[in-house]
């Protein structure tokens, strides 16, 4: 049996723009709708969405025939967490809330089994591996793996070439509600100046010969990042555009106020 291929991961390495869509809705049938849409990415978030291992494991599961890649987002950089996302099949981790470089450094720790890192070793359960079917999972994993951060503060981003410098740090995400209120500016993660703080983060980011990625449902804001050399993008959220559609159709027929919820950036 063979591990895996990380599809996000290689078109990082090849400098392939790759579009994505944020899912919260924490249901492995609607995962599975959502991953015959198209998307390079999908994120499964289980900082803001009521997800726990379990539902994330059904969710990988659902997504598994489809040529989409699901990325985990964790609660919180958490080692313990962090193992057991891996176990049951995550090859790609987003971790929320980075701010310094020896924070990510241990980020990448957590991710690698002893000596180079602090992964506990636990194959023989893990789904990772196919239950040890995978001849010599635990040497090669770590080729497969991808880890990305989120920078998603001012005082992150004050350290983010450090942070983008770290060794095994594939990838940095730029979160723009939490960063926006980091910035006096809670609520308004479409504020220029919270994009211009993004712009010239992707542009760090690039100088340290990492991948930059952001959310923006704003389809010309999203353009304009990958413009300048964003190479992962997530375009939408799931909730978003759920809630949208269904305000739009009742707005038709009842004629209510605010035909669609408003069109910014969300929190994620």
């Amino acid at each position: 049996m063979q591990l895996p291929k990380n599809s996000f991961k290689q078109g990082l390495r090849d400098a392939r723009p790759q579009i994505g869509l944020w899912f919260g809705l924490a249901d492995a049938y609607a995962a599975e709708l959502l991953a015959s849409t198209g998307f390079d990415w999908l994120v499964i978030d289980a900082e803001h969405s009521p997800n726990d291992p379990r539902s994330v494991l059904r969710q990988l599961q659902a997504i598994a025939p489809y040529p989409v890649h699901p990325i985990v987002r964790p609660v919180a950089g958490d080692a313990a967490l962090i193992k057991q996302y891996l176990d049951i099949g995550a090859q790609t981790i987003l971790i929320p809330m980075v701010e310094t470089a020896a924070q990510a450094a241990d980020m990448v720790a957590a991710t690698r089994y002893p000596p180079r890192g602090v992964r506990g070793v636990g194959s023989a359960l893990a789904r990772a591996s196919r239950w040890n079917q995978i001849e010599g999972y635990l040497q090669s994993c770590e080729q497969e793996l991808c880890v990305v951060v989120q920078v998603e503060s001012a005082a992150a981003l004050n350290n983010l070439a450090a942070i983008a410098a770290v060794e095994g740090v594939d990838g940095v995400f730029f979160g723009p509600g939490d960063l926006s209120a980091s910035m006096g500016l809670l609520g308004r993660g479409d504020d220029p100046r919270v994009a211009d703080s993004i712009a010239q983060g992707i542009q760090v980011v690039r100088q340290c010969g990492k991948a930059a990625g952001v959310l923006s449902t704003d389809r010309k804001r999203a353009r304009d990042y990958l413009e300048l050399g964003a190479l992962f993008v997530a375009v939408g959220v799931d909730t978003t555009l759920l809630v949208r559609a269904a305000r739009e159709l009742v707005s038709a027929f009842k004629g209510t106020e605010a035909a669609a919820v408003k069109a910014s950036t969300p929190t994620v």
